[in-house]
């Protein structure tokens, strides 16, 4: 989700796609000046330039907003990863930029990390949350497994441990990372991520 102004309100009638994304970005904003449990519904309305009632017609709660803003961070991110793992023949230069640029989108997204964090305290602790995140998450990497696997038989590539296992290993990387870096700015190194690609698809 981009942290660009959120444009001024048209005088034609918005699609419902352009209410859904200037709704997500409010609330991006709103979570991330008020945090998860102080963001009131209101807020994001009044920040996005609709009625409350707009944002419910779009968005049940303040969970729903949660998750489609992760799907939003996801998205991006493993797009990028397939990208290169999935490639025909990803070099170490290639898998050395992949590192970077996923290290680097957590010192960039340090607000989504926190929101992440608030609410995956939530979901552990409240067995209602748990599930609906729990069902959320599977889905979502299922998905990524999925598409990793076709893209890796569309182009003959041998995966060096199984989807599923590679898929776990990016995201865990990535969130353990972003702990440390959120705690402790540029302690992370650059080039971390991509060493430990490197090594796991052996290239030097």
């Amino acid at each position: 989700m981009s942290d660009a102004a959120i444009p001024p309100a048209r005088n034609r009638r918005p699609s419902r796609d352009e209410v859904q994304d200037r709704i997500l970005r409010a609330a991006a904003k709103v979570f991330a000046d008020n945090g998860f449990a102080g963001a009131r519904l209101d807020q994001i309305a009044e920040a996005a330039g609709f009625t409350k009632g707009a944002v419910y017609s779009n968005f049940a709660n303040k969970d729903a907003l949660f998750f489609a803003l992760m799907d939003a961070q996801i998205a991006e991110r493993s797009e990028l990863a397939l990208r290169i793992i999935g490639s025909s023949a990803p070099t170490a230069a290639e898998l050395a930029d992949l590192g970077a640029q996923l290290t680097e989108a957590t010192a960039v997204n340090r607000d989504w990390q926190l929101l992440f964090l608030e609410f995956w305290q939530r979901a552990v602790r409240d067995e209602s949350v748990r599930a609906q995140y729990v069902r959320h998450r599977r889905a979502v990497r299922a998905a990524m497994v999925a598409e990793l696997e076709q893209r890796a038989a569309a182009l003959d590539v041998a995966l060096p441990i199984a989807a599923e296992s590679l898929v776990f290993l990016i995201m865990g990387l990535s969130n353990g990372l972003a702990l440390e870096e959120i705690a402790d700015p540029g302690v992370v190194p650059r080039d971390l991520m991509s060493e430990v690609l490197r090594s796991l698809l052996d290239l030097r």
